[in-house]
C-alpha cells in the first residue's frame, strides 16, 4: 500500500447494533474500491473484515478489524467494531482513535438499542458523525420512519442528503437533496440523471429546509441572505456542510443496499469531503519530564509519538501492536521509548492490516493507523515516544467486566497451556479478568457476559487446542451480626496442680466499616482482667472470626470491645483468656 500523508487520511468507526449491516458494509465499500474481485457475505464467512473462525462460525463480530480503503488519492482507515454489547471493550479501543464515525441502522430492523448506545459513545467521544440506512432493498424497508425516530431523538441536527426511489418495489435509485436532482443506477455501475419524482418533492422540500437553516446559521451574511428569501450555491451548501458536520450540529444520513453496493460510492465521497482529516483535530498528550501538554494534534513535524489502541496475539500470525501514530512520521528501525515500562522498543518494520492480510510499508505519517511487530514490552494502552520527547496519552478507559465463571482443565495437565492461553487473550481483550480465588480454592474468569465467556472457552479450544470448563463459582460467603449484644463466658478447669481460668465480658455490635473483619477496643477499670491479657483476649477473637459459628463461613464488621471480667492469681493465663474469649464470641454472635 502507498504511504499517504495526514491530509489524506480518514479515520472512521463503524458503530451500530449487532446485525445492522456494518461488516457487509465494509465489504461493499472495498469490492467499490477494487480490494476484492466479488464481494463476500456473512452467511458465506467470507468477508474481509470478519476472517477469524469464531467469527465465521457466530455469524457475528467478535475482534475489530481495521480495513483502510484507498479512495480516489485518500486512504480511509475503517474501524469495523462488534455491535453485540458482548464485546464492547472492542468498539472502545477503536473510538479512542476514530476522528469520526458511521452509526449504521437496518432500514428493516429501525432504531435499535445497539444504536442509541453507538450516539451515547459518539458523544462521550465527541465525534463527528453520519448514519447510514442498510437494507434499503428490501421491500418493507421504511427509511422514512428511520428518519422520523432519528429526528424525534436526536432533533433538528439529523438531516437526510438523500432520499430513495423504488419502482415495482425495487431500489432503484435516489434524490440528492443539496443538488435537488434524482439519479439512477444503471448496468454500467454509474448514475442516470432525471427530474424528481413527484412522490419525493414533498420530503425533498422539507430536506432542503433543514439543510438550508443549518446553512444559514454559519454566518451573519447568510444568515441575511436567507431571511431575504436568497439561495445557496452548491459549493457554499457544501462548505457549510463540512464545518457543521465537524463541529457535530449537522449529522447527514445516507443510505443504500449492501448486498448490490448501492451507496457506498457517495458514502466514500461524503467521508472525504465531510469528516476531518487527522490534523483538523486535536490530540494531546503529557511531556512526562517538563511535566507541560504536548499538543501533538496528529502534526508531522513535531517529535514522533503513537499510541497503542489494540493488540493481536495470534498463534499462527504473532502478535502485533496496533498503533495510531499521534505525531511525527514513523519509519522503518526507528527506536520509540515507552515511559510506562521504562524501556525503548525498536519497532523494525511497519505494517499495515487489512483484515488477516499483513502488508508492509516503509512509513506511517501522523494521524495514520498501522501495526508493529513483536514489541518486547509494550502493551495495549501504552504511549510510544522518543526519549529526548518522553511522551505519555490519557489511556482508553474500558468497560469493568462483572460476569464470572470458575474454570477447570478438562484434561489433566493442561493448567499451564491454559494459563499461557488465557494470559495472550486477556492481551488482546481488556475486558477478560482473571483472578486467584485462593480463598475458596478455585480460578475465576471475568467476562462482559455469558456469550463473552463462552466464546473464550471456544477460541480456547479452536486456536490453542486446550479445553476448559466453565461452572459456578463457588461464593465466598461472610457472616456478620445485626445488633448489639452483651456477652460473657468464664473458662474454668480443674485439674490437680494450677488449673485455667479466664473470666470474660465482652459487648459485640456492628462495626461502622463492614469491610474490616474486626475491630477491638478495651474499656476494663480497675484492673478486672490486667492488661497483660489484653493481647490474648485479642487472639481469642482472630480465631473465632475464621470460621463463623452460624455457618462456619468467615466473620466480617464486628466490633468487640472487652469491658469486664475477672481473673485468679495462680490458675489465669493467656490460653484460659484466649479460650474465655471464643466461647463469649461465639455465645454472643448466636
Amino acid at each position: 500500500m502507498n504511504v499517504f500523508t495526514t491530509d489524506k487520511i480518514r479515520n472512521v468507526v463503524l458503530l451500530g447494533h449487532g446485525g445492522s449491516g456494518k461488516t457487509s458494509l465494509v465489504e461493499a465499500m472495498a469490492y467499490l474500491a477494487g480490494m476484492t474481485k466479488r464481494m463476500g457475505s456473512v452467511e458465506n464467512g467470507n468477508t474481509v473484515s470478519d476472517y477469524d473462525k469464531e467469527e465465521i462460525k457466530r455469524g457475528i463480530s467478535i475482534r475489530t478489524s481495521v480495513i483502510p480503503i484507498p479512495w480516489d488519492g485518500y486512504k480511509i482507515n475503517i474501524l469495523d467494531t462488534p455491535g453485540a454489547f458482548d464485546f464492547i471493550g472492542e468498539t472502545e479501543e477503536a473510538a479512542a482513535v476514530a476522528d469520526a464515525a458511521i452509526i449504521v441502522i437496518s432500514a428493516k430492523a429501525g432504531i435499535e438499542a445497539g444504536t442509541k448506545r453507538a450516539w451515547n459513545l459518539c458523544e462521550k467521544r465527541n465525534l463527528p458523525r453520519m448514519f447510514f440506512v442498510t437494507d434499503m432493498d428490501i421491500d418493507k424497508a421504511s427509511y422514512r420512519k428511520v428518519v422520523q425516530e432519528l429526528q424525534d431523538l436526536y432533533g433538528k441536527k439529523i438531516a437526510p442528503l438523500h432520499l430513495p426511489i423504488r419502482e415495482n418495489e425495487q431500489f432503484v435509485g435516489y434524490v440528492n437533496v443539496i443538488q435537488q436532482r434524482a439519479k439512477r443506477w444503471n448496468n454500467h455501475g454509474t448514475v442516470d440523471k432525471f427530474d424528481v419524482p413527484e412522490y419525493s418533492k414533498e420530503n425533498l422540500g422539507i430536506c432542503r429546509d433543514v439543510l438550508m437553516e443549518s446553512v444559514a446559521e454559519t454566518s451573519e451574511e447568510f444568515m441575511e441572505r436567507y431571511f431575504d428569501g436568497g439561495e445557496f450555491s452548491e459549493d457554499e451548501i457544501r462548505q457549510s456542510l463540512r464545518v457543521n458536520v465537524q463541529e457535530g450540529s449537522i449529522v447527514p444520513v445516507l443510505m443504500g443496499s449492501n448486498t448490490l453496493a448501492r451507496g457506498m460510492y457517495t458514502l466514500m465521497v461524503d467521508i472525504i469531503k465531510y469528516f476531518p482529516s487527522p490534523d483538523r483535530c486535536k490530540c494531546a498528550g503529557i511531556n512526562t519530564e517538563s511535566n507541560e501538554v504536548f499538543e501533538a494534534d496528529y502534526n508531522f513535524s513535531k517529535p514522533k509519538s503513537a499510541y497503542i489502541f489494540k493488540t493481536i496475539a495470534d498463534p499462527y500470525i504473532g502478535k502485533y501492536s496496533l498503533i495510531k501514530v499521534n505525531s511525527g512520521v514513523l519509519k522503518a528501525d526507528d527506536v520509540l521509548f515507552n515511559y510506562h515500562r521504562d524501556a525503548d522498543e525498536k519497532i523494525g518494520k511497519i505494517y499495515v492490516i487489512t483484515g488477516n492480510n499483513i502488508e508492509e510499508v516503509k512509513e506511517l505519517h501522523a494521524g495514520d493507523i498501522g501495526a508493529l511487530a513483536k514489541l518486547s514490552v509494550s502493551q495495549t494502552t501504552d504511549s510510544l515516544s522518543t526519549r529526548k520527547n518522553p511522551v505519555t496519552y490519557i489511556r482508553t478507559p474500558i468497560s469493568k467486566p462483572y460476569v464470572y465463571r470458575r474454570y477447570t482443565a478438562n484434561k489433566k495437565g493442561d493448567e499451564d497451556k491454559i494459563s499461557q492461553a488465557l494470559s495472550k487473550l486477556s492481551m488482546e481483550d481488556l475486558t477478560l479478568k482473571l483472578v486467584n480465588d485462593s480463598e475458596n480454592a478455585q480460578t475465576l474468569i471475568y467476562g462482559i457476559s455469558e456469550q463473552h465467556l463462552d466464546a473464550v472457552q471456544s477460541m480456547l479450544k479452536e486456536k490453542y487446542k486446550v479445553d476448559i470448563e466453565l461452572s459456578r463459582p463457588r461464593i465466598a460467603f461472610k457472616e456478620t451480626i445485626l445488633k448489639k449484644v452483651d456477652t460473657e463466658y468464664k473458662y474454668k478447669k480443674q485439674s490437680g496442680g494450677h488449673g485455667q481460668y479466664g473470666h470474660v465480658k465482652i459487648i459485640m455490635e456492628p462495626a461502622k466499616d463492614r469491610e474490616t473483619t474486626y475491630e477491638f477496643e478495651q474499656t476494663v477499670v480497675g484492673g478486672a482482667v490486667p492488661k497483660n491479657y489484653f493481647p490474648a483476649v485479642e487472639k481469642g477473637i482472630m480465631e473465632a472470626v475464621k470460621s463463623g459459628p452460624l455457618a462456619g463461613y468467615p466473620v466480617i464488621g464486628v466490633k468487640i470491645n472487652l469491658y469486664d471480667g475477672s481473673y485468679h492469681s495462680v490458675d489465669s493465663s493467656e490460653l484460659a483468656f484466649k479460650v474465655a474469649t471464643e466461647q463469649a464470641f461465639k455465645k454472643g454472635f448466636m
